[in-house]
Parts: structure tokens; C-alpha cells; sequence
């Protein structure tokens, strides 16, 4: 972003102005308040140092939402285990995993329905936005919505049966 860092009192202007629709864009990919309350406040915390005073509304709201999306796949890695290594072909694969703890994921998506399989990559690995993700997989939002309940479910309980066994 061009021109200085912005002022400490222009943040709480940001913050004003940003914080209801980054919340209501991170709610609709976490479904549910706590997290969504969460990833806006981090997704602040992070990107405020960096915003410039100088850029439209515009810009900033870019990068709040792309902080976001970056807040959500740390969630996602922390919460579900996911490697990013089996996703990121240009990744250095000569340098460690980011956690020792990482757990691969793909038998788990190996093991779900297609359809449960192809909505948490849309939404979680591509950062797809549900109706981004039921237009992909053409089916209505709702449709989506209940896809996504499911295959979560399922990957739990699947990740907890391979865990356990």
C-alpha cells in the first residue's frame, strides 16, 4: 500500500467502518459467532499496523478480507490438521513442517463422498465462499450449507475413528 502508515487515531475509524461487514464475511464461512468474533478481531490485530492512510475504503477492505481468508486457513491448519504441503505443489519441500503435530488429511478426504470431499475443499483449501462453493458444485446455497454440515461431521468422526484405531 502506498503512502505512510496510518495514525492511531485514524484506526479506530477503520476499525468503525470495516468491522460489521468483515465480520459478517468471516460468519459466512465459519457459520457460527465465536469463531467468526475471533478470526475479525485477529484479522484486525494483524493488519492494522500495516494499513496505509492513503488508500480508498476500497483497498482496505481488500486487505482486511485477505487477512481474514490467511486468519481462516491458520484456524483450519490448527483445528483440522491440515497439511498444506499436499495441496501447495510450489511449497520448498526441503524445509520442515510448520508444526511437528501436522497431520495428513487426505486419507481422511479420501474417505468422504465426493460431493462432502468437494465442498471442504472449495470452502477450506480454496477459501470459496459458500455461494462461490454451491455455484462450483452446482447446487443451491442451502444445499451447500447442509454439504458442508455433513462432510464436516464426517470428517471428524472420521479423523477420530483413524486417531483412535
Amino acid at each position: 500500500m502506498v503512502g505512510g502508515p496510518a495514525r492511531p487515531n485514524d484506526w479506530e475509524s477503520v476499525y468503525q467502518e470495516h468491522v460489521a461487514p468483515l465480520y459478517r464475511y468471516v460468519y459466512s464461512r465459519t457459520g457460527n459467532t465465536a469463531d467468526a468474533e475471533d478470526v475479525t478481531s485477529t484479522a484486525f490485530l494483524r493488519a492494522l499496523p500495516r494499513l496505509r492512510s492513503d488508500v480508498s475504503a476500497a483497498e482496505i477492505r481488500a486487505y482486511l478480507r485477505t487477512t481474514a481468508r490467511s486468519v481462516l486457513a491458520d484456524v483450519w491448519r490448527q483445528r483440522h490438521g491440515t497439511v498444506l504441503m499436499e495441496f501447495d505443489d510450489q511449497r520448498d519441500a526441503t524445509q520442515p513442517p510448520e508444526r511437528e503435530q501436522d497431520v495428513d488429511v487426505s486419507p481422511i478426504l479420501e474417505g468422504l463422498p465426493a460431493n462432502y470431499r468437494s465442498v471442504l475443499e472449495f470452502r477450506f483449501l480454496r477459501g470459496y465462499s459458500i455461494r462461490e462453493t454451491a455455484a462450483a458444485m452446482g447446487v443451491s446455497v442451502a444445499n451447500a450449507k447442509v454439504l458442508q454440515l455433513r462432510a464436516l461431521r464426517r470428517a471428524a468422526a472420521t479423523g477420530v475413528r483413524d486417531v483412535e484405531g
